[in-house]
């Protein structure tokens, strides 16, 4: 619609430029992600620019002599990307499978010693799903701490798993804030498509031989949870119980001889904000980069007394 102000700006050239550029502003649409594919040979790579696709220039093999892989997106205004996933294991791909997120089938560690890792992602509308609207991997610990943003989430899955190098993370940008709501963990992946369907996003790094930690999300800073905690001994139990925490009930060290570790929450906490942000970290060189961009780092291992390794839980 025309506005009678700007009818006079026919009379003043400039005006009307002016006029025009806003009217541009104010029209420009939200791009989202709209698909993902992976390239492991220059063929690809060639194929896949001619198809209008971007590239994110971190070679996911950066320290082996196997393929030179890359990611690579496509933007539009057609239906979102909202969740993306990652299967290190055939057992994590049943939910996937059963809850119709879509496979890119190309191993993100083809051609290295590492475990088979490969990409899934969903488009739905539901009220714990926001658009994704840009991608980015971080390739050390103090560009991962740096990209601590508005919007962006770290997905905790490690793309060199058990290829040593580099430790290698896929951050994605929502179209707008979101806060966890919601915070659980499994054992057992015969459970995994009820999570999915329910809306919650696994943290594909298991804490030990395959407990995983799940959150959904949520535009609703009122209902976020504010707080967390991790016990791993009886003392830490009776504190959190008296703080009015709420327990996530299942043990992280199931199904070891380890030390039972649990998380706690805590939504109704005035003196503390929502939290928009949850990860995992096993490289100790991140935790102080991470806890001066103002994440909490809970220095408590997930693993302990399991042989698997440091593992930290991360919020902001």
């Amino acid at each position: 619609m025309v506005r009678s102000s700007d009818i006079a700006a026919f009379n003043h050239p400039e005006d009307f430029n002016q006029s025009i550029t806003v009217y541009r502003h104010e029209l420009k649409m939200v791009l989202y992600v709209t698909d993902i594919e992976v390239s492991l040979n220059e063929a690809e790579e060639i194929m896949l620019h001619n198809e209008g696709f971007k590239k994110l220039p971190v070679d996911l093999n950066p320290d082996s002599k196997g393929n030179k892989i890359y990611f690579w997106y496509k933007t539009s205004d057609c239906p979102a990307i909202t969740r993306i996933q990652f299967s290190f294991t055939d057992k994590m791909k049943d939910g996937l499978i059963a809850e119709g997120y879509h496979q890119v089938e190309k191993n993100l560690n083809a051609g290295n010693s590492g475990s088979p890792i490969y990409l899934w992602f969903l488009k739905v509308s539901s009220p714990y799903d926001v658009p994704i609207v840009d991608l980015h991997l971080s390739i050390d610990a103090a560009e991962d701490a740096r990209n601590v943003q508005p919007l962006w989430e770290r997905l905790p899955c490690d793309l060199n798993w058990r290829a040593g190098g580099k430790w290698i993370y896929l951050w994605v940008k929502r179209e707008t804030q979101t806060y966890i709501c919601d915070i659980t963990a499994n054992f057992d992946r015969a459970l995994d498509a009820n999570l999915f369907h329910q809306g919650y996003i696994r943290m594909d790094e298991d804490t030990n031989r395959g407990v995983f930690l799940w959150y959904r999300q949520s535009t609703d800073s009122q209902n976020a949870i504010k707080d967390l905690q991790v016990s791993t001994n009886q003392e830490d139990i009776e504190s959190y119980n008296n703080q009015n925490y709420v327990s996530v009930l299942t043990n992280l060290n199931e199904g070891t001889m380890g030390t039972p570790v649990y998380v706690w929450y805590k939504r109704n906490d005035c003196g503390r904000d929502p939290i928009n942000f949850v990860t995992l970290i096993h490289d100790p060189a991140a935790v102080q980069p991470y806890e001066k961009a103002g994440v909490t780092v809970i220095q408590k291992n997930l693993n302990k007394g399991n042989s698997t390794g440091i593992e930290y839980l991360c919020y902001k």
